[in-house]
């Protein structure tokens, strides 16, 4: 089965999970990965890895001590990650993400650089929402990066409650258009790879 119908058959029968009938197109995974500082990235975490899209790219930009935990509720994705994406850096789970840390400590992992995410908060639970995203500042390192894409603007306040700055960029090129926020655990305005990140607007309307 390839990649692409694999992901197909999951959208129909978890639309609420995935969010988007096909994986992200390559500007998406671009645009988000460049705000990683590979020359320091030790230890990267994903949230709903799917078919692999981002997890490819990871492994591909991961120096080669470097790990990477993808996390996901699917068993069917958990195990295509498992038989496609042979690689000693990689650590599948099956699991919640709200157990990222215990995934972590079972590995032998420390905290995570990066946290990488996709799934669709605005259609989740609340109070699993709010124990992924609590889970997800603790387990970063104290200058550690979350970095997000969704497909609207929903998610915003819960980052903002836990995070204390978020910076948002838009992507276009993707299927559907992707908000990105990029969330880090101390309150500099600067990335966590030295970078200025983009200007964080207002607060608006549509914001909250």
């Amino acid at each position: 089965m390839t990649s692409l119908v694999l992901f197909s058959r999951n959208f129909i029968k978890h639309p609420r999970m995935l969010g988007s009938l096909i994986p992200s197109s390559r500007f998406l995974v671009n645009r988000l990965l460049d705000q990683v500082d590979w020359a320091r990235a030790d230890t990267i975490v994903e949230y709903g890895p799917g078919v692999g899209t981002f997890t490819g790219e990871i492994l591909r930009r991961l120096k080669p001590g470097g790990s990477v935990m993808a996390i996901d509720t699917n068993r069917d994705f958990a195990r295509y990650l498992s038989r496609t994406l042979r690689d000693d850096r990689l650590h599948v789970v099956e699991g919640s993400a709200a157990e990222a840390q215990q995934s972590l400590r079972e590995r032998g992992l420390g905290r995570a650089d990066y946290v990488i995410s996709g799934i669709p908060y605005s259609t989740m639970d609340p109070v699993l929402r709010e124990r992924i995203l609590k889970t997800t500042h603790d387990v970063l390192q104290p200058d550690g990066s979350f970095l997000v894409y969704q497909f609207t603007r929903a998610v915003l306040p819960h980052l903002r409650q836990v995070f204390p700055h978020v910076d948002q960029e838009f992507e276009p090129r993707n299927i559907m258009p992707a908000r990105l926020f990029y969330c880090r655990r101390n309150a500099d305005r600067r990335l966590a790879n030295g970078r200025r990140g983009p200007r964080s607007r207002a607060r608006t309307a549509s914001d909250r």
